[in-house]
């Protein structure tokens, strides 16, 4: 009788304890698929929340609030240069010279003038426009540029001025030269130490930013 007695009471436990169990396996999932749902239409992406907008009479104007940084490049330069294209000129007033710019960093730019690397932005354009020349020729003297000194690019979109921020001299290998900038900066590259014979280890640097504008 007594062993009976236990065998209900342990199946009674057992019950018990499935029910609270799936009672609160329930509760709990419940809460995170609520909680799922309310971060996917909080953070939904716009094109998503907006199909239950009604949208606006077709006989009333609408705003576009599009940011004008956006076409930029368009706007600057319609029509993107070609390799070898001279796209205008960099005038340095510390050193009173001017030098032609050339899209294109291959040696055949190089030998002409001041080379811009085609993989970033063009002169005036927001982000990293990055110019580079070779030391004994057009960069003979740009160890005696540094802060505060002006650099003026001009080409067929206007005249950019730049103000020269900051000097670094890094490693012939240093990819940071070229990366991308969160305003529009003009970095200026030749080898380094100037009077080095052979080809150079390292790298003379000059970061600036765009000060004033003149758009054509």
């Amino acid at each position: 009788m007594k062993k009976l007695k236990k065998k209900r009471l342990l199946l009674l436990s057992c019950t018990i304890a499935i029910i609270l169990f799936g009672v609160w396996f329930s509760t709990s999932n419940m809460y995170k698929f609520a909680k799922g749902y309310f971060l996917y239409k909080t953070h939904a992406p716009s094109s998503q929340v907006n199909e239950t907008v009604q949208k606006p009479p077709s006989d009333k104007p609408t705003i576009d609030k599009t940011p004008s940084n956006n076409t930029t490049k368009k706007e600057l330069y319609p029509v993107r240069p070609k390799t070898g294209e001279e796209i205008g000129e960099l005038y340095i007033p510390k050193l009173k010279t001017k030098l032609p710019i050339f899209h294109g960093t291959n040696e055949d730019e190089l030998e002409k003038g001041v080379g811009h690397f085609a993989g970033s932005v063009l002169p005036g354009e927001n982000d990293n426009s990055v110019l580079s020349g070779h030391r004994d020729t057009v960069f003979r003297k740009l160890g005696q540029v540094g802060e505060g000194d002006l650099l003026i690019v001009r080409t067929s979109a206007g005249e950019f001025t730049y103000k020269v921020n900051k000097v670094r001299i890094v490693d012939e290998d240093d990819r940071t030269v070229i990366v991308p900038k969160p305003r529009a900066t003009l970095t200026v590259s030749t080898c380094y130490p100037f009077d080095y014979i052979g080809s150079a280890p390292e790298r003379y640097i000059l970061v600036a930013y765009l000060t004033s504008k003149t758009v054509s």
